[in-house]
């Protein structure tokens, strides 16, 4: 009999490790597939590899999904400047958008019979994985053993250990998912929610002590400049910034938020980068963005950020999201200059062809030129009058 064909998302950890062993020794053809969206290196990719064969797949694949990531959710989540909770960018949630996207089309480009994935039963990753799956490979089974038969790290590290391969899966105290969007921390302290990270939690260290200047140039939205080099290739303008506020240990919080399955969660990170981009992305919006496009671009900024988060990637109403992002963007061009210090960072202004700041109609609290005092006393008297109307008949309710 033919064997059955199973796809493994394989990220090198224990559960996925302990799945692509597992399954090879009952039988199935292992495809073990690393889908990277820009969170690993090029060494951890080699040794996924030189893995994934000790364990006994039949094949690997890296697939490198990152300017795809890039293209179809980092941009518009700087587009929309979103943070959930205003706190969180959302970088483990969408990446495994991503991941899970990617898994399901090479199942479906080698035929697969099953897709296996590492996710327990408790967390986000498993909705993802399992809701993209459904949808983009129908009919494809999907395993999931470490969820469906509640697996310990101890039951998956000595299963490993009898069929010879000897690695170190031994329980740190922290576990990180290191991404392009920035890096979260689970684990230790967090599990106490009056405890914060100490130092030695982060993987990124205060390396510059004083004060520096930090520019970013944005092109319709998009990251064009960093500190006055061009870039292109918006992956590379990201890592450049990642690199310069890293060294001063910015972007570090903790965020609780809900679950999709409906618990609390709490989680830390660090990103540098995301939150230099967004809060310098913002402070141009407020320059050249009127009050109502600011208005509605976050409402629908909100809810893009939501779905993303909730494993709505693929509802249709995402690409008009999109596409109303994409339109906003159209003015927002220019540079934002920040000034970066250990942990933390403010924005010092904005330079861009289309301020409106640079209106010639006045200056706020200043001069007025397209309007008499006279017309301005009108407009203040026009705006009180359903105020005036209201209290008049209800002089009592006057606060």
């Amino acid at each position: 009999m033919d064997k059955k064909k199973v796809v493994v998302a394989f990220s090198g950890g224990l559960d996925t490790s302990y799945t692509v062993m597992r399954l090879s020794q009952e039988g199935y053809e292992v495809h073990a597939a690393c889908a990277n969206t820009g969170g690993f290196s090029a060494a951890q990719l080699k040794k996924n590899e030189e893995n994934a064969y000790r364990l006994g797949a039949k094949q690997y694949v890296t697939l490198d999904v990152t300017q795809e990531y890039y293209e179809k959710s980092l941009k518009y989540m700087i587009f929309g400047n979103v943070l959930r909770n205003n706190c969180y960018p959302i970088s483990v949630s969408s990446e495994r958008i991503f991941q899970a996207i990617a898994i399901a089309r090479y199942a479906n480009e080698i035929g697969a019979d099953a897709i296996a994935h590492g996710s327990t039963g408790a967390g986000n990753d498993q909705i993802r994985f399992d809701m993209t799956f459904l949808v983009m490979s129908p009919g494809i089974e999907i395993i999931t053993l470490t969820r469906d038969e509640r697996l310990t790290r101890k039951e998956e590290v000595d299963y490993l250990n009898a069929h010879g391969y000897h690695a170190d899966f031994t329980k740190l105290k922290y576990s990180y998912n290191v991404g392009i969007w920035g890096t979260s921390i689970c684990g230790g302290e967090l599990l106490d929610p009056s405890q914060g990270l100490p130092e030695e939690a982060y993987l990124k260290h205060v390396a510059h002590e004083g004060e520096s200047l930090l520019t970013i140039t944005f092109e319709k939205g998009e990251i064009s400049g960093v500190n006055g080099e061009a870039f292109t290739d918006r992956i590379k303008a990201i890592q450049r910034i990642e690199e310069i506020g890293a060294a001063y240990g910015i972007g570090r919080d903790c965020n609780v938020g809900d679950t999709i399955v409906g618990i609390k969660g709490r989680v830390g990170f660090e990103a540098a980068a995301p939150k230099l981009i967004i809060e310098a992305h913002r402070a141009l919006e407020k320059n050249t963005l009127s009050k109502w496009q600011q208005y509605w671009k976050d409402q629908v900024a909100n809810w893009y950020g939501m779905f993303l988060h909730e494993s709505q990637y693929l509802e249709p109403v995402m690409p008009d999201i999109e596409a109303m992002l994409t339109s906003s963007q159209r003015h927002v061009s220019g540079d934002v200059i920040l000034r970066l210090r250990p942990l933390g960072f403010e924005v010092v202004g904005v330079d861009s062809p289309n301020d409106l700041l640079k209106s010639k109609l006045g200056e706020y609290g200043e001069t007025q030129s397209g309007w008499s005092a006279e017309e301005a006393k009108g407009f203040i008297k026009l705006m009180s009058t359903p105020l005036r109307v209201y209290y008049g008949i209800h002089p009592d309710e006057q606060r």
